[in-house]
């Protein structure tokens, strides 16, 4: 998987894309094919992937976010 760019969690008074499961996105009839997402009102590419907390987010058209599982916890040397 590619390197993610850590985002937090999504700012209610920012324009964020909705968020899906897998199985979800195939619900969704697209009112306008778009070539970016927004989390946090920053426009992601579709392809890129985000991370928010340890979810990894992937951007599908038309402007989604989908879940694509957790990236693991690193813990440091002690």
């Amino acid at each position: 998987m590619p390197t993610s760019r850590q985002v937090g969690a999504p700012d209610p008074n920012l324009t964020t894309s909705p968020i899906l499961d897998e199985d979800e996105r195939e619900d969704i009839e697209p009112d306008v094919e778009s070539a970016y997402c927004y989390f946090n009102g920053v426009s992601y590419r579709v392809g890129e992937y985000v991370l928010s907390g340890h979810e990894v987010l992937r951007c599908e058209a038309p402007g989604l976010w989908v879940r694509q599982g957790e990236r693991p916890e690193v813990r440091e040397a002690d």
